[in-house]
């Protein structure tokens, strides 16, 4: 899989609050499935494929130990993610600000 494919995976990821949610609680560390699936009013077969997707995305790993399943995070699919947006914030900068431009330009001559 290429680097734009593991970045499709990420942002798809990313793209579900309730994935996100475990994401930011797996900030302070490790977690088992049943803490994650916690908060959510949701299924346990719907929480197992949230998981995946974030696996899958490389964003979190899953180890188990006897009966228990336990969550890390993993940054490095995250910086990848920050790593584009800002290679690409100063060209949406610039484009935003010749639409701006554009767009005074545009109403100053309707106000004539």
């Amino acid at each position: 899989m290429d680097a734009r494919d593991e970045l499709s995976l990420v942002f798809q990821a990313l793209a579900d609050p309730t994935r996100r949610a475990m994401l930011s609680h797996l900030r302070d560390g490790a977690a088992t499935v049943g803490e994650l699936a916690e908060p959510f009013e949701i299924s346990r077969p719907a929480i197992s494929q949230h998981l995946k997707v974030l696996e899958r995305a490389g964003l979190i790993e899953r180890t188990a130990t006897a009966q228990w399943r336990t969550c890390t995070l993993r940054t490095e699919p995250l910086d990848a993610a920050s790593d584009w947006v800002e290679r690409h914030r100063d060209e949406w900068n610039e484009r935003f600000d010749l639409l701006d431009r554009r767009l005074r330009d545009l109403k100053g001559t309707t106000d004539a």
